[in-house]
C-alpha cells in the first residue's frame, strides 16, 4: 500500500511539472506573438511614417511639376503670339513677293465644270437576279416506297399526297419568284429611267455652262468691254490677301485707249498691329507686350499701299491675254472716320498710272517699292498712315461705261453744266480761269495768234515756278500722241518751263509714252472735273452718243 501510495504522488508530481511546463510554454508563446506584434505594429508604422513622407514628397513634386507646366504653357503662349505676330507682318512685307511666282492669266478651261455624274448605282439588292426555286428543293427528299415498303397499307397514297404537296410547295414558290422578279426589274427600270433624267439634265447644265464659257472668252478675245472687265475681276478676285484686308475694287475699261482703271479699297492704317513683343511677367503672371514705334508703323503702312498698288497692275497686266491693256491706272481708297469730326471719309490716299512698256520693263523683285511708284510719278499720300489724301489719276465714274450712260438718262434732271455744251472759246476761258484760280497768273491768248496757245501762265514760285504753256481740248474722242508733240514743240518755242494738255476726255497709250519723260502733265476730263470741284465749279462731261 506504501508503494502505491508513492508511486500516485510521483505521478502528481510529475503531472504538476508537465501542467507547469505548459503553462509557461504558454507564457513565453503569448509573450512571442506580442513582441511580434509590437514589432509588426512598429514596422506598419514606420511604414506609415516612410508613406506619410513620401506623399508629402510626392505632394511637392506634383506641386512643383504642375507649376512647371504652367509655366511653360504661359511661355508656350507667348511664344505662339509672337510667331503669329511675326507671321503676319512678314505676310504684309510679301504681298508683293507673294504674287510675282503665280501665273495670274485664267484659263477658260478651268473655268468648264470637271464634275463627272457618278455612274448608276441601284440597291445591291436590285443589281442581281433572284434566285430561282430548284426542284431538287422540293423532290429530293420524297423516296417512292419499294419492295415489301410498298405492301405497307397506305405507304403508296402517303408517298403520293407527299408529292402532290411538294408539287404545289414548288409551283407557288416559282410563282412567288417570278412576282419578286418582275417588282425587282421594274423598280430597276424605274431607278434607270430616274438616273438617266438626272444625267440628261446634268449633262444639259453642264453643256450650257462649257457654252457660256466659251462665250465669255469669245468675248473676252474680241475685246468686248463688259468682258473685259469681268476678266479683270475675277483676276483681282482671285488675288489671295490677309483676312483682315477688305479686298472690295471696282474695275472699268476704256477700249479707245485700252486703258484698265482699277479702284481698290485700302486697309486703314489700324490694321498693323501696335504690338511689337510679347514677353511673359512671372511675378504678375501676365502677357505683357513692347510697342512699336510709330516711325515703323508709318512705314510699314507705306510699304503695305505701295504693294498693293504694284500688285494690283502686275496681275492684270500678266493675266491679259490679249493685248487689252495698254494703260493701267490704280486708285487706292480708305474708307475710315475723320477723328476731328467723326464723320466717314473715304480718301483716296494712292494713284499711279502706267502704259504696258513701261511697267514691264521693271523687276518687281528688287525694286524699292515707293521708289518705283515715285518714278511712275505715282500721286501717294505725304502721310498716308493720317489719311492725307490726293488728286486721283482719273476719276473711276469719268471711265466707266455704266456710269456714264446712267449719267446721260438723267442730265436732264442734273443742273450741273456739262462741259461738251461749251464752245471751244468758253471752254478755254474756263480752263485760263481754273488755272488763274489755283494760284497761276494766267492769260486767255487770242485764237488767230495763239501759236497753240490756248492759256499762257504764270508759276510765280520761286525757284520752281517758270512760264507754263496750256492748251485746251474739248474732244469726245482719245487724244493721240501727236497733240502731245504739237504742246511740247509749243513749248520749246516758248520757252515754258512746263507744258499742260487738258481735255474732256481721255489719252492714248503712245500720248502717255511721250509725255512721261518730259515736263508735260496730262489732264483727262476726270482730273478736270476734280480740279474744278477742288475750287467749287460743280460740273459734268456727258460726251454725246454720236
Amino acid at each position: 500500500m506504501g508503494r502505491s501510495f508513492n508511486y500516485y504522488v510521483r505521478q502528481l508530481a510529475r503531472e504538476a511539472r508537465r501542467a507547469e511546463a505548459a503553462k509557461k510554454h504558454q507564457l513565453r508563446e503569448a509573450e512571442r506573438k506580442r513582441k511580434a506584434k509590437e514589432r509588426e505594429e512598429r514596422a506598419q508604422i514606420a511604414e506609415l511614417k516612410r508613406l506619410a513622407k513620401e506623399s508629402e514628397k510626392a505632394k511637392k513634386e506634383l506641386e512643383k511639376l504642375q507649376k512647371q507646366m504652367y509655366l511653360e504653357s504661359r511661355l508656350q503662349e507667348v511664344e505662339e503670339k509672337n510667331l503669329e505676330l511675326s507671321a503676319r507682318i512678314e505676310s504684309y512685307k510679301n504681298l508683293l513677293a507673294d504674287t510675282l511666282h503665280k501665273d495670274d492669266a485664267i484659263s477658260f478651261e478651268s473655268l468648264k465644270p470637271s464634275k463627272k455624274f457618278p455612274p448608276f448605282d441601284p440597291p445591291r439588292e436590285l443589281r442581281e437576279p433572284l434566285v430561282a426555286p430548284k426542284e431538287d428543293d422540293y423532290f429530293s427528299a420524297l423516296k417512292p416506297p419499294t419492295g415489301l415498303a410498298r405492301l405497307v397499307p397506305g405507304a403508296v397514297r402517303r408517298y403520293e399526297d407527299a408529292l402532290n404537296k411538294a408539287r404545289d410547295r414548288y409551283q407557288q414558290a416559282v410563282e412567288e419568284y417570278k412576282l419578286k422578279e418582275q417588282s425587282r426589274l421594274k423598280r430597276l427600270e424605274e431607278l434607270r429611267v430616274e438616273y438617266d433624267k438626272k444625267r440628261q439634265a446634268f449633262l444639259e447644265e453642264v453643256a450650257a455652262k462649257h457654252s457660256e464659257i466659251d462665250e465669255f472668252e469669245k468675248r473676252y478675245r474680241s475685246g468686248e468691254v463688259e468682258a473685259v472687265i469681268t476678266y479683270n475681276s475675277m483676276v483681282l478676285e482671285r488675288s489671295e490677301y490677309p483676312e483682315e484686308f477688305p479686298h472690295q475694287y471696282r474695275v472699268a475699261y476704256v477700249p479707245e485707249s485700252k486703258e484698265l482703271v482699277v479702284e481698290l479699297d485700302l486697309p486703314a492704317p489700324d490694321v498693323i498691329p501696335r504690338e511689337l513683343e510679347f514677353k511673359y511677367n512671372k511675378s504678375k503672371d501676365s502677357i505683357d507686350f513692347k510697342l512699336r514705334k510709330d516711325s515703323e508703323i508709318k512705314s510699314l503702312y507705306q510699304e503695305i499701299v505701295s504693294s498693293l498698288a504694284l500688285r494690283t497692275i502686275h496681275e492684270v497686266l500678266e493675266a491679259d491675254q490679249e493685248n487689252h491693256i495698254h494703260v493701267v491706272t490704280f486708285n487706292g481708297f480708305v474708307d475710315t472716320v475723320d477723328l476731328a469730326s467723326g464723320n466717314s471719309i473715304r480718301p483716296c490716299i494712292i494713284s499711279v498710272r502706267t502704259t504696258r512698256e513701261e511697267f514691264l520693263r521693271i523687276n518687281l523683285s528688287r525694286v524699292d517699292k515707293t521708289a518705283c511708284l515715285r518714278s511712275l510719278k505715282a500721286q501717294i499720300s505725304p502721310q498716308a498712315s493720317e489719311m492725307i489724301p490726293v488728286k486721283p489719276v482719273v476719276e473711276f465714274n469719268m471711265v466707266d461705261k455704266r456710269f456714264i450712260e446712267q449719267d446721260n438718262i438723267l442730265a436732264g434732271l442734273d443742273s450741273r453744266p456739262n462741259l461738251m455744251d461749251l464752245r471751244p472759246a468758253e471752254f478755254e476761258n474756263l480752263v485760263s480761269n481754273l488755272f488763274q484760280q489755283m494760284g497761276l497768273e494766267s492769260k486767255l491768248t487770242r485764237t488767230s495768234r495763239d501759236g497753240g496757245v490756248d492759256v499762257v501762265a504764270f508759276d510765280v514760285r520761286p525757284v520752281i515756278g517758270g512760264k507754263v504753256v496750256i492748251q485746251a481740248k474739248r474732244y469726245k474722242n482719245t487724244v493721240g500722241v501727236s497733240a502731245v508733240r504739237d504742246l511740247y514743240g509749243t513749248m520749246l518755242n516758248e520757252g515754258a518751263n512746263k507744258g499742260i494738255l487738258v481735255t474732256t476726255s481721255g489719252y492714248g497709250t503712245d500720248a502717255y509714252e511721250f509725255a512721261k519723260d518730259k515736263p508735260i502733265e496730262l489732264i483727262d476730263g476726270g482730273g478736270l472735273l476734280y480740279l474744278l470741284d477742288q475750287i467749287g465749279v460743280k460740273a459734268k462731261i456727258v460726251i454725246p452718243s454720236v
